[in-house]
């Protein structure tokens, strides 16, 4: 997928297999931004710092920031939808735990 930033300079992707980018600055909803190559409009307003899905994503979908899981989609989202905790579930198992179905970066062996 090409780099989003620099046709939409207002998101940040933190890793080139995220499925997700950041926020950089609010957005406010009907916003019309390029993610990838494509035109979208924002469905919500999208605070600081908040989540946004690079592409459509299905509920099961794993979402990855840094290259690492950090959740499990729970309902469909658009491109450009704000990925929370209304469509988001983490995924985080303390760092205290070493069990074996604990998540990793992609592409580890662990």
């Amino acid at each position: 997928m090409p780099d989003p930033t620099p046709a939409a300079p207002r998101l940040l992707l933190m890793a080139p297999e995220d499925n997700c980018l950041i926020a950089r600055m609010p957005l406010s909803a009907g916003e019309a931004l390029e993610i990838d190559g494509a035109r979208v409009t924002l469905p919500e307003a999208i605070p600081l710092g908040y989540k946004v899905a690079r592409r459509a994503l299905k509920a099961g979908e794993k979402v990855l920031r840094y290259g690492a899981i950090i959740g499990t989609v729970s309902a469909d989202v658009a491109q450009g939808a704000m990925l929370h905790t209304h469509n988001l579930a983490s995924d985080y198992i303390p760092t205290y735990t070493l069990a074996s179905a604990a998540h990793s970066f992609t592409g580890s062996t662990h």
